[in-house]
């Protein structure tokens, strides 16, 4: 543990700051497999899904929990799913 007053606050701080980071990651991921398990069944479903989806990439992409190359690529991805299924 830091003895200075301003490096224990850097603890707390980055501790919270990875909780957030994980909890976003989590629901990023979450939300591309549930694109993954409807894209199978509803075309209909799948294009609203995608779209939630792509705003979640771009949040995570802006906020800088995402690469924005790794965004466009995970973008890239999902959009090539979906034409597949039209």
């Amino acid at each position: 543990m830091p003895n200075i007053k301003s490096a224990k606050k850097r603890v707390k701080v980055t501790q919270v700051k990875s909780l957030q980071n994980q909890i976003a990651k989590s629901e990023l991921k979450t939300i591309i497999k549930k694109f993954d398990t409807i894209s199978a069944t509803d075309k209909g479903a799948a294009e609203e899904v995608f779209r939630t989806a792509v705003k979640k990439i771009d949040c995570a992409a802006a906020n800088g929990i995402l690469h924005k190359n790794t965004a466009a690529r995970k973008k890239s991805a999902l959009a090539l799913k979906l034409n597949a299924i039209k």
